[in-house]
């Protein structure tokens, strides 16, 4: 088992804090159909350029995370709409480059309107944690915009209309079989984001991947360890189910790719904030060793770190990076105690 954390562009400040951290292993944010992120690897050149330039830096790119469905672009992928089949080609050749790169993993969300957030609240020591509220209309797309306001100021919800879970279903088992075999000969795979927050559903969308019976689900539609997890551990803890035990039965099965190592207040998805790694209800030491004791080798990120004092955006505009070295000297100090 080992460290990463995720960026979304390479510069001296972000090597060298690397280096110094000894953090080798790295989550690039890019990939198909990303529009908050660097664009520039939407080709085989660009992504190599990514893996080579880690590389000569003695840094490992391990996976990619992009999510794709929150573009509105390519909503017909969800919906079944008519651009479907043409959009699913475009994407696999992305994903083909990606492998042919050197990418080992994809990871990749089913929501159309991502993650959410609302108003943030505060937590210890004044501390700024992002929030849901299932009841609060002050929405923003967690991570990505400042901007909120009701779910139709942010996307064009009319395009969503009268969808339901068995559609999303219905076409998730689609690009699920056209897509895996073309992983599997490629030699990457890939993982779904579980629906964050994982509520039934938000602003009349349904969100399907949002509990341990989903997820069960998910992996019987194409059993293979290419259709896999990018598991948010953040995410899963807000669902009212048994944590330790989802992290047992997936990582038991090897469908855990990476980890999104964050703790949350509470298990009840539609009302809930991020809590500093160390004082939310989950035990991380304990979660740790269940990913240990069911043979987990890869990695674990910080991820949606509270706003702390004095605190500036990491490169790549992915939040405090202060809050985010607090929460790796965390999980470098877990993982020498697994030793």
């Amino acid at each position: 088992m080992k460290n990463a954390w995720a960026i979304s562009e390479i510069n001296d400040e972000v090597i060298k804090l690397s280096q110094q951290l000894g953090v080798k292993n790295i989550i690039y944010y890019g990939g198909p159909g990303q529009t908050h992120y660097d664009l520039s690897a939407k080709t085989f050149d660009g992504y190599k350029r990514i893996v080579e330039t880690l590389k000569s830096h003695e840094l490992n790119l391990v996976a990619f995370e992009g999510g794709f469905i929150g573009n509105p672009r390519y909503w017909d992928v969800v919906t079944g709409g008519p651009r479907r089949n043409e959009l699913i080609e475009e994407l696999i050749s992305q994903i083909t480059d990606m492998a042919r790169a050197g990418i080992p993993i994809f990871g990749y969300h089913w929501m159309p309107l991502g993650p959410l957030r609302s108003d943030p609240t505060i937590i210890r020591g004044e501390a700024s944690a992002t929030a849901f509220d299932s009841l609060d209309q002050n929405i923003a797309i967690a991570g990505k915009t400042s901007k909120k306001g009701n779910l139709s100021d942010l996307f064009p919800l009319e395009k969503l209309s009268g969808i339901t879970s068995e559609t999303m279903w219905k076409n998730l088992e689609y690009w699920i079989k056209a897509v895996t075999p073309v992983a599997e000969e490629e030699g990457i795979r890939l993982g779904i984001h579980p629906d964050d927050p994982p509520d039934r559903e938000v602003g009349g969308v349904p969100r399907i991947l949002n509990s341990f019976a989903s997820y069960k689900r998910l992996m019987d539609i194409y059993p293979s360890d290419h259709n896999a997890i990018e598991f948010c551990q953040g995410t899963f803890s807000e669902m009212d189910e048994d944590i330790y035990e989802m992290i047992k039965y997936f990582a038991d099965r090897n469908k855990v790719l990476y980890v999104h190592f964050r703790n949350v207040s509470s298990p009840t998805p539609g009302l809930f904030h991020e809590e500093f790694i160390n004082t939310g209800y989950v035990d991380m030491y304990k979660a740790m060793k269940t990913y240990k004791d069911a043979g987990y080798e890869g990695c674990f990120m910080d991820d949606h770190c509270p706003d702390i004092e004095g605190d500036k955006d990491f490169p790549g505009n992915l939040g405090g990076y202060r809050s985010r070295v607090f929460a790796q000297g965390y999980i470098q100090a877990l993982l020498d105690s697994m030793r």
